[in-house]
């Protein structure tokens, strides 16, 4: 067994070993999370190059800060599994883990015979992870993917955006981060079986599948009541006013989701006339009705500025926001108070946004920094049982 006592971490997942052999994005987000969770991550990255994000700009002292953001939390080995040696490695690593995750297109690890059908008889425990754009069978399974390629075919470009306007991608990978959520979920309910059965599982997982989960509401009224989702800018598809709407000065958010919030908003507003107003009686008829509501409360919220707004709308209990950019959003009281920020490790001065999950019943561990490529081979092939000489032949022969 892999000793790796000195590496051990704390929090829920503290015991679960998980070999990482994931690049970009969609993947490392997820074993980034399990190693946040207290999972230990070896990942595995290619000789010489590794991920390919370590040569993405920006970089911080030489290091790319897109890596460094996603591959917190793990241990870096490099290994050759194209050469029979590095596959010979890499089933004793995988003898050792709970957990491996891939991100290669669909048939890529069956070639190299790293698939799982091959790698279940040397762990009959394992769980095995795939993501990749289009899953692991179907007529697009050999296409490669991107983040802007799933969000486009899904139609969540077309539901994105100013009505009329081009297609936007939304401005955060959700394509990536979305297959990479609902991996760990996977892998999580995957251990949970594994409890009971004593036996692992493979969990195939699709970019363009976990984006059309996303959208489960454009979907659900297509499919149910005929209608075709379209871009309706910061609008609501079925609330008003649920939506952006610009102040004397700044612009603020506003979403009224209830009969008694559109009470309290008009009275705010001095508005009370249209709570007697045939047009606006239900949130479904202020929606059918929008083209004719927006514009009056256009015109009174563009008489005071946004903080007079906001303070009117707390005092109301109406939920409204600033409309912040990223570093108003970093810098708001609230979020600085839920630690949202965390610098990795401390006093480097390299800060990421943090784990969005506090469990008081099981702390979570202190967030490690991202390896330097190749930084843990040594000590995890010693761990292995390679002798010194083993390890430099290893190098010699381009394996490591």
């Amino acid at each position: 067994m892999l000793n790796t006592d000195t590496q051990r971490r704390e929090g829920p997942l503290a015991g679960v070993r998980v070999v990482d052999l994931t690049h970009m994005l969609a993947g490392p987000y997820s074993t980034w999370l399990l190693g946040a969770l207290g999972a230990e991550v070896i990942k595995i990255e290619r000789p010489g190059k590794g991920d390919f994000t370590r040569i993405i700009a920006p970089f911080s002292e030489e290091e790319s800060i897109y890596f460094l953001s996603v591959n917190r939390n793990k241990r870096s080995l490099t290994l050759n599994l194209k050469e029979e040696k590095g596959k010979e490695i890499f089933k004793k690593i995988v003898a050792t883990c709970d957990v491996l995750v891939e991100n290669n297109r669909a048939g890529a690890m069956d070639r190299l015979g790293l698939g799982y059908t091959d790698l279940k008889t040397v762990n009959p425990r394992l769980v095995y992870a795939s993501i990749s754009g289009f899953g692991q069978d179907g007529p697009y399974r050999h296409r490669p993917c991107f983040d802007v390629v799933a969000q486009a075919m899904s139609g969540m470009m077309s539901i994105t955006g100013e009505p009329g306007g081009d297609p936007c991608r939304v401005g955060a990978s959700i394509g990536d981060i979305g297959s990479s959520l609902f991996a760990a979920v996977g892998i999580l309910a995957a251990l949970q079986k594994r409890t009971g059965t004593g036996e692992g599982s493979f969990i195939d997982v699709a970019m363009l599948d976990c984006q059309l989960a996303l959208m489960e509401n454009a979907i659900a009224r297509f499919l149910n009541a005929g209608e075709t989702p379209r871009a309706l800018g910061s609008r609501h598809p079925l609330i008003a006013p649920f939506q952006a709407f610009p102040t004397a000065d700044k612009p603020i958010a506003i979403c009224v989701d209830t009969n008694e919030q559109w009470d309290r908003m008009c009275r705010a507003m001095g508005l009370e006339h249209l709570l007697s107003d045939p047009r606006f009686p239900t949130g479904s008829a202020r929606n059918a009705n929008h083209a004719e509501l927006e514009p009056l409360l256009r015109e009174v919220f563009l008489t005071r500025g946004r903080d007079a707004w906001l303070d009117a709308m707390e005092d109301a209990d109406v939920p409204a926001s600033p409309i912040n950019s990223v570093p108003d959003a970093l810098n708001d009281p609230q979020v600085v108070h839920r630690k949202m920020v965390v610098e990795v490790p401390e006093g480097s001065g390299k800060r990421f946004a943090a784990v969005p999950i506090t469990m008081p019943e099981a702390p979570l561990p202190a967030e490690s920094p991202a390896p330097r490529l190749g930084e843990h081979t040594d000590a995890i092939l010693a761990d292995l049982g390679f002798s010194p000489d083993e390890i430099g032949a290893f190098r010699r022969d381009a394996v490591v």
